[in-house]
């Protein structure tokens, strides 16, 4: 049997990893600005991960929801500790796509609406609703395209409010920081703006964290960047540093209902202890102020190689969720830097590199990118 491969893949085998590096099978090293997709957010094989998720499945890897999982209890304390979310609520999963699978149905429950508001270019996963609410027709198979939602552009406070004014919309989404959709970034007056006016007409406000959040921007969540406070908050990726791990803060208005929302495997008892030692190393390690300071260094170094190489037009995100918009398709560039530089990168559209390393990235690992990409781009 063959796999069924909808990836494009790179010819590399990555077998080993170790901090902000991984190595291939002929042990060829990559500096890895990528995390897996903004997964590894402590980096590769932390040692306190390792000994915590070696531990825990010498004990217990799994056991059912139908009896209580103290790791559950202490998760939902420390995350909203943490995160500034102690008053809210947290139901577990498995992915950010579940994440906000579940975060629409709550808000359907709570109006009784069926219709949601979400940004172009968006993206959301790829279950049942959140291929919805993602701004990407070539995913979006017959059997999902149901009309419940409409884009709308970011940003674009009167476009929205004009919507909300029907009165049939259940859930705004937005990402704060849209990953998939090119770094475009959300300003403070429309986030603002569109909390009050869902307040206005009984919408629930739903912020995607998935990608920009988990102190990946230098805040634990984007959106506290932007002054608004959503009725619901989706997570995933970085929270297991490569375990499936996702969940949703959900706010005290919402009151829980037995059998109204499942899952088999959501905050079993290894997810559990992944993002429990994830939690530990951002304290010990002071991780999320250090997105921030290295994400600042960073985006100035990438500014100053625009000043001096060909092909950069423009730098953005925050933190380390950054794009560097190219003037020539970053397919070639992504290729020599994996192929001749050994650093991987991600993407976003046609013409952009999108950054996502661990979140324990340092200056020296900032500069020695900046020398492979200037090598790169002067090529």
């Amino acid at each position: 049997m063959n796999l069924f491969n909808v990836y494009p893949l790179f010819d590399v085998n990555i077998v080993k990893g170790k901090g902000t590096s991984v190595w291939d099978d002929l042990e060829r090293e990559y500096l890895d600005l990528y995390g897996g997709h903004a997964v590894i957010s402590i980096g590769h094989c932390h040692p306190h991960y390792v000994e915590k998720m070696t531990a825990q499945l010498g004990r217990l890897g799994f056991y059912s929801n139908s009896v209580i999982n103290e790791l559950q209890v202490e998760l939902a304390e420390r995350l909203g500790r943490i995160s500034g979310y102690d008053g809210y609520q947290l139901f577990l999963v498995n992915s950010g796509a579940e994440a906000n699978e579940n975060c629409l149905k709550l808000a359907s429950f709570q109006t009784g609406r069926t219709r949601v508001l979400s940004a172009r270019k968006a993206f959301h996963g790829r279950t049942s609703l959140a291929v919805e609410v993602t701004d990407n027709p070539s995913i979006i198979a017959p059997i999902n395209a149901n009309n419940h939602v409409t884009h709308l552009p970011l940003n674009d406070l009167e476009a929205w409010e004009t919507e909300l004014a029907k009165g049939d919309v259940c859930a705004c989404i937005l990402e704060c920081i849209q990953g998939v959709g090119g770094l475009d970034m959300a300003t403070p007056a429309f986030a603002q703006g569109l909390q009050a006016a869902c307040k206005r007409h009984g919408t629930v406000l739903v912020c995607d964290e998935i990608q920009c959040g988990y102190g990946r921007t230098g805040k634990f969540f984007a959106h506290q960047w932007l002054g608004i406070r959503p009725d619901l908050i989706s997570v995933a990726k970085g929270m297991g540093n490569g375990f499936p791990m996702g969940g949703v803060l959900v706010s005290p208005d919402f009151q829980p209902t037995y059998g109204q929302l499942g899952t088999t495997f959501g905050g079993n008892h290894l997810a559990c202890t992944a993002a429990l030692a994830v939690l530990d190393v951002f304290e010990n390690e002071g991780l999320v102020e250090n997105a921030h300071l290295v994400g600042e260094y960073l985006v100035d170094e990438l500014k100053q190689l625009q000043q001096r190489t060909p092909h950069i037009l423009e730098v953005r995100g925050r933190g380390l969720m950054l794009g560097v918009l190219l003037d020539i398709p970053h397919k070639n560039v992504r290729g020599k830097l994996i192929y001749e530089q050994r650093c991987f990168t991600g993407c976003a559209g046609s013409d952009m590199l999108r950054l996502l390393p661990p979140l324990c990235l340092s200056r020296d690992n900032a500069d020695d990118f900046i020398r492979r990409l200037e090598t790169v781009l002067n090529d």
